[in-house]
């Protein structure tokens, strides 16, 4: 890869597009090293729990996820709890893992380091 993954962007998905190739799993998990693949009702997915000090920093990391969701138009499932976060990236077209999800991950990652706490 010649980018990482926080340099790229999102693109429209409508459902007619391939998921990531399972040849290419290991090079973009290792990008994203703290994420876990997991299946929910028989979909892959992305998911990482982050933890805070308190609920505050949790609703203000939340909030600032949502927000590059929505700039990029690709939107995660977010559990916010007293001190920790978890967020769950996956294709909802395709039901399956798109490059987009890894993307999102990625910059998922920044937030949490540009938060702190």
């Amino acid at each position: 890869m010649t980018t990482t993954l926080l340099q790229e962007t999102c693109v429209p998905c409508r459902g007619k597009v391939p998921p990531v190739p399972a040849s290419d799993l290991t090079e973009l998990m290792a990008q994203i090293p703290h994420w876990s693949l997991i299946k929910q009702s028989g979909e892959p997915r992305l998911q990482r729990v982050y933890h805070f000090k308190d609920f505050m920093t949790a609703l203000a990391f939340t909030q600032q996820v949502g927000e590059i969701a929505e700039t990029e138009g690709h939107h995660p499932a977010i559990l916010t709890e007293w001190g920790q976060v978890t967020v769950t990236w996956w294709t909802h077209t395709i039901r399956n893992l798109h490059r987009n999800d890894f993307i999102m991950a990625a910059k998922t990652d920044e937030v949490r380091t540009l938060i702190g706490a």
